[in-house]
């Protein structure tokens, strides 16, 4: 790799971090795909730096991707990394203009995730055996999760500091550590509390975990694995063939409020989205709810 490219991703690197506040996950990724153009042989023979690179030395590197049969998500993820890079020298006043600019990526399909009905919702509620030691905890879980729409790590790190039942909302720490504020409803509240006042603090509770919400029978935070076994568990018993995990919750939360009638922001701010588009998804409506909809309210319906 020639110098020139090693300088600019070098610094990439630290703007990916510093300014854009990126996990190392994200950065890794984006900085592989910008070694891999950097790579290119065109581009190594003809030592062309950052600055010097063309659509067409773009064009042949897609090329180049695709007839290695990466899938469509990958093609779409290295371009998107490619994009970031370009963008990033044209900040930087390197270049006038991205090469990137006519580069469009595959289009994607969207998968509809799998979401629950709240009768099912209600089913896997009833299944918890209430008189079991973990009962009470297990019941606030799934009343959390679903009355939250937060991501399986965030509620195992749902802190006691960050919980405010008198102002109705918890405080969660999201995606690269991003704070947001979710309104809690008032049935998980209630079991929330049952669960601290009641069954929490009677139990064993190791030094530095005092202030997690959810404890296991040691007395340490529960694992995201756990929470997928609790649930795994409860749906069978339940009876639903659905595959439920975690995050099944947060689809219906998100999905429920939207065919509610919910503002789409204000789900996007519930989420945690930083892009209105990922929150879209939610929008995938069942034609029976699409046909009440136009009934109700198109002027010609009237």
């Amino acid at each position: 790799m020639l110098k020139s490219w090693k300088i600019h991703i070098r610094s990439f690197t630290h703007y990916l971090k510093l300014e854009r506040s990126m996990s190392e996950h994200s950065i890794d990724a984006y900085i592989r795909d910008v070694q891999k153009l950097a790579s290119l042989e065109e581009i190594i023979e003809q030592k062309v730096s950052p600055e010097q690179v063309r659509q067409e030395h773009i064009e042949i590197f897609i090329g180049r991707i695709y007839e290695l049969g990466l899938g469509e998500k990958t093609q779409a993820r290295i371009i998107s990394g490619l994009k970031s890079f370009f963008k990033y020298l044209m900040l930087e006043d390197l270049i006038v203009q991205s090469p990137m600019e006519l580069i469009e990526g595959p289009k994607l399909t969207r998968k509809i995730p799998s979401v629950l009905s709240f009768d099912e919702i209600q089913q896997i509620i009833a299944a918890i055996d209430m008189s079991d030691k973990h009962g009470h905890r297990n019941r606030a879980i799934i009343e959390t999760l679903y009355a939250c729409g937060i991501r399986v790590t965030e509620l195992v790190n749902l802190k006691l500091s960050h919980y405010y039942p008198d102002d109705g909302f918890i405080r969660v720490i999201g995606k690269n550590d991003k704070e947001r504020i979710v309104p809690i409803g008032p049935e998980a509240i209630k079991q929330l509390n049952y669960y601290i006042h009641e069954i929490r603090k009677h139990g064993p509770i190791k030094s530095g975990y005092e202030d997690f919400v959810f404890l296991n029978r040691l007395g340490r935070p529960l694992t995201r694995v756990m929470i997928f076994i609790i649930i795994k568990k409860l749906t069978e018993l339940a009876g639903i063939k659905k595959t439920v995990s975690p995050h099944t919750f947060r689809h219906s939360f998100a999905t429920h409020l939207v065919e509610g009638g919910a503002n789409l922001r204000a789900v996007q701010d519930m989420l945690g989205h930083e892009s209105i588009t990922t929150t879209e998804i939610y929008t995938h409506l069942d034609n029976h709810f699409l046909r009440e909809t136009i009934l109700q309210f198109h002027p010609r319906s009237q």
